[in-house]
């Protein structure tokens, strides 16, 4: 349903249905958001407390990842359910280090699509509208820039937990990681229920009255993502602790998100 509301594109959207990308623009700060929205990011924070700051430290996380891997020589990003843009996007944070590097978004909430595109960004950045359930045609969209005989990263930060396992996220990332060559990454940042498994429960179920497929998975679960890479140090943690200097101890204690990047190794074959 459209109820005349648009974005800078013109794009209709509904004001009144909350999505994933709203709520968490929401807990960043953004303003970007709806009443919808936030009544749904509060009803999650119900049973998740520390919400906000996941999703904070879940962007600092991506950030972080992103320097890394521009340092360390990637020069070509995908970003899978990228979210409204704010401060520190991939591409400002890639680009500072390597002005070359190029980055495809890819999203398919109509909201999310218009506000990036809308962004100055140049041509080194496209913004792509597809399904992480479709990764044939994510594929597709990202060789417009992407030249996928060279390393890519491959970023799916805190959107597989809106996937359910009947969707086989496995066999999405194999499909992903099998159109890209050696030296190629993967990372990964995940809800898991492991430090408060009825909480996570709880705030799934919300989750569920908008997004279906909304899942909480176990460490073992978000591990096997990975099968077949070279896990890069410090392996799956926590995402306030990966390459962190000093993250705070509430930052630890109330983040139920796990993340880490992998390597795809010449002699690597996934499963």
């Amino acid at each position: 349903m459209d109820t005349g509301s648009t974005g800078p594109s013109g794009i209709g959207f509904d004001v009144t249905v909350p999505t994933t990308a709203r709520m968490y623009d929401y807990w960043l700060g953004g303003q970007d958001n709806f009443a919808a929205d936030r009544a749904a990011a509060l009803k999650v924070e119900e049973s998740a407390p520390g919400a906000r700051l996941m999703a904070v430290e879940n962007r600092r996380f991506l950030q972080r990842a992103v320097r890394f891997l521009a340092q360390s020589g990637i020069s070509q990003f995908l970003d899978i359910g990228t979210g409204l843009p704010t401060q520190g996007n991939v591409h400002e944070v890639a680009q500072a280090i390597n002005p070359a590097a190029r980055v495809v978004y890819v999203d398919n909430d109509p909201m999310v699509l218009a506000h990036s595109r809308a962004l100055k960004t140049g041509e080194n950045t496209l913004v792509a509208e597809a399904d992480l359930r479709e990764p044939e045609v994510i594929l597709s969209q990202a060789r417009r820039l992407l030249d996928f005989g060279q390393p890519v990263a491959i970023l799916l930060v805190a959107v597989l937990h809106f996937v359910s396992n009947d969707d086989k996220p496995g066999a999405i990332i194999s499909t992903l990681l099998d159109a890209a060559p050696a030296g190629s990454w993967l990372v990964v940042s995940h809800v898991t229920g492991e430090f408060s498994e009825e909480g996570a429960a709880r705030s799934a179920a919300e989750y569920r009255q908008v997004t279906p497929g909304a899942t909480v998975r176990t460490r073992e679960q978000i591990l096997a993502f990975f099968d077949g890479l070279d896990l890069e140090e410090p392996g799956l943690v926590r995402v306030p602790e990966w390459k962190s200097e000093q993250p705070a101890e509430h930052s630890i204690r109330d983040v139920w998100f796990l993340g880490g990047a992998g390597r795809k190794d010449r002699a690597a074959t996934r499963v």
